[in-house]
């Protein structure tokens, strides 16, 4: 598995993402996560829909909590073109009782904790921790990664003004 280095800090300390580096402009791998309910959730169910992938790595941590509710509101104004789809590798089972509590209902939460395989096929697995980073990627229609945001500092959030205004021009 390749090592992607100086990408990303935790409090302020270099931290070593383990996998493959995806760019803008590359065909998105297909990758196989569990939802809540432990049914498998691919990349290829929403062939011909732009999904926004939303990268955290915990929901038990004030920045993910933020990003997911963010994200979630903001999902309620992307239209039925639009997936929006976040992952972690907390269990599938705290993730659903975790959106069952905050009423979370616009984004599908899934899980990368069983094989890695999300967070190892687009760089976002942290070595030292065995979490993912945290960061953003938005695939068109056609399964291509138009986005990609590996925040720098993990204890930060992502650039939603940006992710935002590629889902809007990918929605015109």
């Amino acid at each position: 598995m390749a090592e992607i280095k100086n990408k990303v800090t935790f409090k302020g300390n270099p931290i070593t993402l383990m996998g493959n580096e995806v760019k803008a402009g590359q065909a998105a791998p297909d990758f196989t996560v569990l939802s809540p309910e432990l049914k498998e959730v691919k990349l290829s169910d929403y062939k011909g829909k732009i999904v926004v992938i939303a990268v955290f790595p915990s929901v038990d941590t004030g920045i993910c909590a933020l990003q997911l509710a963010r994200f979630n509101q903001e999902a309620a104004s992307f239209g039925d073109d639009v997936q929006l789809l976040t992952i972690s590798v907390d269990l599938p089972f705290a993730l659903g009782r975790y959106c069952a509590d905050k009423g979370i209902a616009n984004a599908l939460t899934a899980s990368d904790h069983k094989d890695l395989d999300f967070g190892t096929k687009y760089g976002f697995v942290i070595k030292e921790l065995r979490l993912l980073a945290r960061g953003v990627v938005i695939v068109d229609k056609n399964g291509i990664i138009q986005y990609v945001e590996y925040v720098p500092e993990i204890g930060e959030q992502p650039d939603y003004e940006r992710a935002l205004k590629v889902i809007k021009e990918l929605t015109k």
